[in-house]
């Protein structure tokens, strides 16, 4: 982008990457706090949203300006995000018949309701009455680690590691809840950012389409690693899932993080 002063005060002086929206910025008004829009009406009639906000410590701020690559994979993300799980969907059926095959190869799924359901983690027989908090996307999401990282997936799914207590959690039903916090904490409806979250975000957006999946996987290993570390039981599965939101974020503004690649937590993965 060439430099360009809009009315507003936001300035893109230098991009990153050659691929990055991401521009270091500076804002006329002192008075504007760390996480502030610049969604003016100039940058509005290029198809643009300008967000700047400032990484804690540094007196640079940081400006995405939204590419159209950006704006058409956030559509169908969000699109993805409001899909609810449909029982009587030939699509859906087959992807829980993929998943289970996924998670036991050469096990025969004898029924979509079946109790075998309940090994892997799910409160009944028919685990499509526990995708309604966070719809298809978790069963998606799923699905993805499964295929991506079986080593990681089948380890937290089996217990392999650490020094488990007595009562563990489900591993289906932490699933689906860990897609419902990574939701919230990217805020992906709301019209202006309220953090530098999501900003972050779609620069890793559009860097690889499958982020949001990749954010997932890493978000479940942080949340194993906490479980362990901290001797957690079942009931403080909230408090654990809250420390895994609070980690991802600090690593999501550390100066040096541009893709789901570069957070230290990715190296969990294997």
């Amino acid at each position: 982008m060439s430099d360009e002063r809009i009315s507003g005060g936001c300035v893109a002086v230098r991009s990153f990457t050659h691929s990055s929206s991401f521009s270091k910025c500076t804002l006329s008004h002192s008075s504007i706090p760390d996480y502030a829009a610049c969604g003016t009406t100039a940058w509005r009639g290029k198809n643009l949203t300008c967000v700047c906000f400032k990484r804690k410590g540094s007196q640079t701020r940081i400006c995405l300006n939204l590419t159209p690559l950006q704006e058409e994979r956030l559509k169908r993300l969000r699109h993805r995000t409001k899909v609810q799980f449909d029982a009587s969907r030939i699509e859906h059926q087959e992807a829980l018949r993929a998943l289970w095959s996924a998670t036991y190869p050469g096990v025969e799924l004898q029924s979509l309701k079946s109790d075998q359901w309940k090994e892997m983690g799910w409160q009944g027989n028919d685990p499509s009455t526990d995708f309604r908090g966070a719809g298809f996307i978790s069963l998606e999401n799923l699905l993805f680690f499964a295929k991506t990282f079986s080593l990681s997936f089948q380890s937290l799914l089996r217990k392999q590691t650490g020094k488990r207590a007595m009562w563990e959690y489900p591993f289906a039903v932490a699933g689906v809840n860990i897609t419902f916090m990574i939701l919230q904490m990217l805020d992906l409806d709301a019209i202006k950012p309220r953090t530098p979250i999501r900003a972050v975000f779609l620069q890793m957006l559009s860097e690889n389409e499958w982020a949001f999946d990749l954010l997932y996987c890493v978000a479940f290993m942080v949340m194993d690693k906490l479980w362990l570390d901290k001797h957690a039981t079942y009931m403080e599965f909230n408090d654990i899932l809250r420390s895994t939101r609070s980690q991802l974020e600090r690593e999501f503004v550390m100066d040096d993080v541009l893709l789901i690649e570069d957070m230290p937590s990715y190296n969990l993965l294997r």
